[in-house]
C-alpha cells in the first residue's frame, strides 16, 4: 500500500519505523512530507521512507492512504487544505486517516469536507518529542481506535486497520463520543492534574526547598506536564466539553478528600486509610 505520512514527530515517524519492519514491509511504500523536512529527510537517510516531500501536495501524488500525523488543531487544518485545494493531489480513491488523541471535532470536520476519512488514535506515546524519538516498536500491542465517518465504507475503514496492524497495534473501533470521553478520563484529565500540579506547587516561594526533596513520586506524577505543550493545548480546546466533565466530578472528589483532612478535630485515620484502599481497589491491576 503507498501511504503518505503529513506530519514527522513521534508518532509519524515512528508509524514510519513500524512499517519499515513490518513482516509485510514490502507492500508497504511511504512518502512523508513536515513542515520543516529535517525528520523526513533524516527518515529518508536512514530508509524509513522512500520520499521527502517538499510539500503536502508533492507527498499526496499516487498514495492510497493518507495520514495526517499533527495535533489535533493542526489536523484540523490539514483537513480544511484536504477540502480547499489540496485534495486535487489525491487519488480519487484515496483514503484519509489521522493520530490525533481527539476525534469528535476531528471526524466531523472530514464529514463537512465530503472526505473518504476514517479516524484514528493509537493508545502510545512517549514524553519526548520529534522523529529522533521515533520507534518501530512505539505501538506493538497498543490499542489503536478506529473511528469511522461512514460506517458502510468498509474497504476504508479495512484499510487502517491493516495500517494499525502493520504498525503492531490492536484496532478498537468506536464512536467520535465515546473514545472522547474515554480519553479525557484516562488521559486528557490527568494532563491538566499534571499541569495544575505543578502550576500549584512549582510557583509557590518554597518551592526551591522542596525541589531539593522531589523524587520519583513527584516525577512521576508530574511527567505529563513536561510533554509536547502544542500536542496538550490542541487536546484541551478540541475535547473541552469531555474534559471539563471529567473535572467537574475530580474537583468534587477533592473537596470531599478536604473536607475529611479539615475535620473539626482533625481526620479520621481509619477514613483515610478506606479511602486509600477503596482507591487501590477500583484500579485492578495495572493495564
Amino acid at each position: 500500500m503507498r501511504v503518505a505520512i503529513l506530519g514527522f514527530g513521534l508518532i509519524g515517524g515512528s508509524l514510519a519505523r513500524a512499517l519499515s519492519v513490518a513482516a509485510d514491509h514490502e507492500s508497504w511504500s511511504v512518502g512523508a512530507w513536515s513542515p520543516t523536512g529535517r525528520g523526513t529527510r533524516q527518515a529518508v537517510a536512514d530508509g524509513v521512507v522512500e520520499l521527502a516531500a517538499a510539500s503536502a501536495a508533492e507527498a499526496l501524488e499516487g498514495r492510497e492512504l493518507v495520514v495526517l500525523a499533527a495535533p489535533p488543531t493542526a489536523t484540523l487544518t490539514l483537513i480544511e487544505r484536504l477540502g480547499d485545494g489540496l485534495n486535487v493531489a489525491l487519488d480519487p480513491g484515496a483514503v484519509i486517516t489521522d493520530v490525533a488523541s481527539t476525534k469528535g471535532a476531528i471526524v466531523s470536520a472530514a464529514r463537512e469536507r465530503g472526505l473518504r476519512f476514517v479516524g484514528g488514535h493509537p493508545m502510545a506515546g512517549r514524553d519526548t518529542a520529534g522523529y529522533v524519538a521515533a520507534t518501530a516498536d512505539l505501538f506493538a500491542g497498543r490499542p489503536w481506535v478506529v473511528v469511522p465517518t461512514e460506517p458502510d465504507d468498509q474497504a476504508a475503514i479495512v484499510a487502517v486497520e491493516t495500517l494499525a496492524v502493520a504498525a503492531g497495534a490492536r484496532p478498537v473501533r468506536m464512536e467520535p463520543t465515546e473514545h472522547d470521553a474515554a480519553v479525557a478520563a484516562i488521559s486528557h484529565l490527568p494532563l491538566v492534574v499534571a499541569a495544575a500540579l505543578a502550576e500549584s506547587i512549582a510557583t509557590g516561594g518554597d518551592w526551591p526547598s522542596a525541589r531539593r526533596l522531589a523524587a520519583s513520586g513527584w516525577r512521576d506524577m508530574t511527567r505529563l506536564a513536561r510533554g509536547d505543550v502544542a500536542m496538550g493545548s490542541g487536546i484541551a480546546a478540541t475535547n473541552a466539553p469531555a474534559i471539563a466533565a471529567r473535572l467537574h466530578r475530580f474537583r468534587t472528589v477533592l473537596d470531599a478528600w478536604l473536607a475529611e483532612l479539615e475535620r473539626p478535630g482533625g481526620p479520621d485515620e481509619t477514613a483515610l486509610a478506606d479511602r486509600l484502599a477503596a482507591a487501590r481497589d477500583a484500579l485492578g491491576d495495572p493495564p
